[in-house]
């Protein structure tokens, strides 16, 4: 295997990894932000436990999540410097802005919620949560502004050899880019909302103790994931509008149209094979739209189900089905970024340097070795965050150590009040 393409499987492998972690804790911060909203409101403790329940397996994810983005940083600074050099006085700025999004707000306001139970004014800790979940979205738009100028790039000029941006409006208002956010953080609902649902299935089939808070779980759940599934079906079809010539071409199958896009872009950029991989993207987005469908249709089948009371609290086939829908969604996810970013391909920025120019001046075994510790590692990280996630969610709440009053506090003093 080419050197080139060592380098692109250890980013797909790493960057799909890190996107999987990032959808679940995009979803699991809304969810538990609304949550501990009620709770906060009407002081109720099922509420209140649940939001201390679901807000462990979110910490437990995020923490994993921050460990695989540190990684990603480490391989595009070694692996791609070809990249940085050329483009990175463009995109760069984007990064950086989310790099101070998430690194100082978001963490900063994540350890005041962590640590600020019993302590905190009640609606200060609630805000905190708030903040963290706003930058988390604020961090994906940033990341997707960058990703959206390598998609189409816009408002820059060439000077030197290397690029410069002239207008960073013009980057932000990508409408790659915007699409694209909305389209990621529906997913990310859609995502939270099945893991929420999947999880508390698991436990009313098991007939655990908490099963009020397990049913008001499974409610939520559901009930984000089917709006949450045509909120990102919209923006996902609007985005079919945004596609490069050739990634359109590809994927219609339309024998005259790919010529056509071959042809444009050699006589653009001289000789060359300028097509995506049509085996890739065909089989990414089939693959997502395959998923969205079984998603749609249990999720709507699952909305009137809860409609019978008896059904939500014994009906054990639905519930483990809906266990086994955990992972569907992000099956959808990872086909989606297949095609998105597949279809870019031969390009690093579309149009302007290929892959092979934005690779680092590395030999083959040097890749081989950079592979292998960086799938090693994120193997490792994978593996980890669903030990800890599976164990965290079959103990239950009883288990929950997040939030829990001092041993030397007094027993009536209500958890969300000082």
């Amino acid at each position: 295997m080419e050197t080139v393409d060592l380098a692109r499987l250890q980013f797909a492998l790493t960057a799909g990894a890190h996107f999987l972690f990032v959808a679940l804790t995009l979803g699991l911060a809304t969810l538990v932000a609304v949550v501990q909203t009620w709770a906060t409101l009407t002081r109720n403790p099922v509420h209140l436990r649940m939001t201390r329940f679901w807000g462990q397996l979110y910490i437990i994810n995020y923490a994993m999540g921050i460990a695989t983005g540190l990684v990603m940083e480490f391989q595009l600074g070694l692996t791609w410097s070809g990249l940085t050099e050329f483009a990175g006085n463009t995109f760069g700025a984007s990064l950086a802005i989310e790099t101070l999004v998430a690194f100082f707000l978001e963490s900063t306001f994540l350890g005041l919620w962590i640590f600020g139970w019993n302590k905190l004014n009640r609606w200060a800790h609630l805000a905190a949560i708030w903040v963290v979940t706003l930058t988390a979205y604020a961090s994906a738009f940033w990341i997707l502004v960058s990703n959206g100028f390598l998609q189409h790039p816009v408002g820059y000029e060439r000077a030197g050899g290397v690029l410069r941006l002239t207008d960073f409006g013009a980057m932000v208002a990508n409408p790659t880019a915007q699409v694209a956010f909305f389209h990621v953080l529906g997913g990310a609902m859609v995502t939270g909302g099945f893991f929420v649902a999947g999880v508390s299935a698991y436990h009313l089939r098991r007939r655990t103790a908490e099963q009020d808070l397990f049913r008001k779980s499974l409610r939520i759940g559901i009930g984000v994931a089917l709006p949450a599934t045509l909120f990102t079906a919209t923006f996902g079809g609007i985005g079919f509008e945004t596609l490069q010539p050739a990634k359109a071409a590809v994927w219609s199958g339309d024998a005259a149209r790919i010529a056509a896009a071959q042809a444009e872009l050699a006589a653009a950029h001289g000789p060359g094979d300028y097509l995506p991989p049509a085996g890739w993207v065909q089989t990414g987005a089939l693959t997502m739209l395959i998923a969205f469908a079984v998603m749609f249709f249990f999720s709507g089948l699952s909305a009137v189900l809860m409609l019978i009371r008896p059904a939500v609290r014994s009906l054990r086939v639905w519930h483990r089905l809906l266990t086994l829908m955990i992972p569907v969604p992000f099956v959808a996810m990872l086909g989606g970024w297949v095609f998105r970013e597949m279809g870019r391909q031969p390009w690093a920025v579309y149009g302007l340097l290929t892959t092979e120019q934005a690779m680092s001046p590395l030999t083959g075994a040097q890749m081989r070795v950079s592979l292998t510790a960086f799938v090693t590692v994120f193997a490792a990280l994978i593996v980890t965050n669903y030990l800890l996630l599976a164990r965290a969610a079959r103990r239950g709440p009883d288990a929950v150590t997040l939030g829990d009053r001092p041993l030397d506090a007094p027993p009536t003093e209500p958890a969300l009040s000082l």
